[in-house]
């Protein structure tokens, strides 16, 4: 039997809870796959606020494994701990700055960092909107060590009917851009005539 790969699933404090929840619910279907997951203390609150009182719960139940905010010394923050990547969704700019920067103070952007270091995929949501110059540059400058930007837009080409169609294919699209074996996530384009 092949070793799992190992995802790890970064939730910042940014709006848009809903996508990390969808996210570790399609990394758990997926065969092979191991999740570690680590929540900002921001994030919980968005959690609660976007989604309900129980969602940090509901998304510590998906994972394989919970890494602390603050448990610097945990697995996920070590080079010599394979993965097949990382995702941050949502990324806020806070959580952005402190990657562009390398200040890695707490698990969440250590683990990034590591991503970086190592030439793993490190692929971030950013949410933030209208963005100002700071935040351009800070996108630039992790782009240039390595990361993918990802911004939650809708694919509005697929026309979708709801809202939790849009956040499906932002989660799939995230997780397709890990490269990780088997088929795509994200429903295709076809091109004018096939839609």
């Amino acid at each position: 039997m092949s070793a799992p790969q190992r995802v790890v699933l970064g939730v910042s404090g940014a709006s848009g809870a809903a996508i990390a929840m969808r996210i570790a619910e399609r990394l758990r279907a997926l065969e092979g796959v191991e999740t570690h997951l680590v929540i900002s203390g921001a994030a919980q609150r968005t959690l609660a606020h976007e989604i309900g009182p129980d969602a940090t719960d509901r998304l510590h139940k998906l994972a394989d494994h919970v890494h602390a905010i603050d448990d610097i010394g945990a697995n996920i923050a070590s080079g010599s701990f394979r993965s097949a990547g990382m995702i941050i969704a949502p990324c806020s700019m806070r959580s952005l700055g402190a990657i562009a920067t390398s200040l890695s103070d707490n698990l969440l952007v250590r683990a990034a960092d590591v991503h970086l270091k190592e030439r793993r995929r490190l692929v971030l949501l950013a949410r933030e909107s209208p963005l100002h110059l700071g935040h351009l540059r800070l996108m630039c400058a992790v782009t240039e060590m390595g990361a993918i930007i990802a911004p939650p837009v809708p694919a509005f080409y697929l026309k979708p009917a709801t809202i939790a169609q849009i956040i499906d294919q932002i989660a799939a699209r995230a997780i397709d851009l890990l490269a990780l074996d088997g088929p795509n996530q994200a429903e295709a384009w076809q091109g004018e005539s096939g839609h």
